[in-house]
């Protein structure tokens, strides 16, 4: 008969998320996967006494699609975006809202040269570490873009988007089942007139159009938030992701979000901290808030 269905699951413990079961930590998508609602309902059932087996406080499942569901859907903080992408360019740029396609067609006037395939991860480390203090968020250490190339091998990369010699924006991208997904950016705003956040992601998109990926999933993001306000304009489908978190020991749902006013003080307080000590301290952090 085969595998029928499959749940990845990740034991999470530390002294700021007590103790949880999440699927899956560091990503933005997870949960059941399952040929059959029977067998969705399965591995549900199996999750719940598991999850009290192991005396966590909650369970946590980053669901992708309602079709992974099977309890009710109680987190409704995120939205994903996806876009079909055609393989012409100038059926892609007319594709584009107005507004956009202005903004990209003055990126495109910018002599901006792409570098695919990148597997060294020191440029990328250095720009993404302080666009997180600048959005008061903790980064991830080096080592993680390293293990993210070397356990992914092809089906995953580093771009870089340049001009002259200066580094002007950096992505790392994932590639599945004819879907391009870019999972981390950064963009140097000091040249934010310049457009290369822009130039990257319609680079992204006419690549991904005419190399055989016609769907570019531009990824999560919280709403009200820049990223949400930028992906929306691309002509992109918004989906609601519609997490599930189970309650076994705690009698509230946690909310570990930057959004959460509780961590107004620990954002403003970070965003004035020395560079080198948020990335000293911030791989120490981000581990705790997976």
């Amino acid at each position: 008969m085969g595998i029928q269905g499959v749940l990845p699951l990740f034991l999470v413990q530390n002294f700021a998320v007590g103790k949880a079961l999440i699927s899956s930590p560091f990503a933005v998508y997870g949960g059941i996967l399952a040929h059959k609602d029977s067998v969705r309902r399965a591995l549900y059932a199996r999750l719940k006494e598991l999850g009290r087996e192991m005396g966590v406080d909650y369970i946590e499942l980053r669901n992708a699609f309602p079709e992974q569901c099977v309890g009710e859907p109680n987190v409704s903080r995120y939205v994903t975006f996806t876009q079909t992408v055609p393989a012409d360019e100038t059926a892609l740029l007319e594709s584009l809202p107005k507004k956009t396609r202005n903004l990209v067609r003055k990126a495109l006037k910018t002599p901006f040269t792409v570098r695919y395939g990148v597997r060294e991860t020191g440029r990328l480390d250095q720009l993404h570490s302080r666009n997180m203090r600048r959005l008061g968020t903790p980064c991830f250490p080096r080592r993680y873009f390293e293990r993210l190339l070397a356990n992914f091998g092809e089906m995953a990369d580093i771009r870089e988007v340049w001009l002259e010699d200066k580094m002007m924006a950096v992505s790392v991208n994932l590639y599945y089942q004819g879907q391009m997904h870019t999972f981390h950016a950064a963009a140097d705003t000091e040249f934010n007139a310049l457009g290369p956040n822009t130039y990257m992601y319609f680079d992204h998109l006419r690549w991904a159009g005419q190399n055989g990926f016609p769907v570019f999933d531009f990824g999560r993001s919280k709403r009200g938030t820049g990223p949400f306000d930028f992906k929306r304009h691309w002509n992109t489908e918004m989906r609601e992701l519609p997490y599930e978190m189970i309650l076994i020991r705690r009698k509230e749902l946690p909310n570990f979000s930057p959004a959460n006013p509780k961590f107004d003080l620990a954002i403003r307080l970070w965003k004035k901290m020395p560079l080198g000590l948020t990335r000293w301290l911030g791989p120490r952090l981000i581990r705790l808030f997976p």
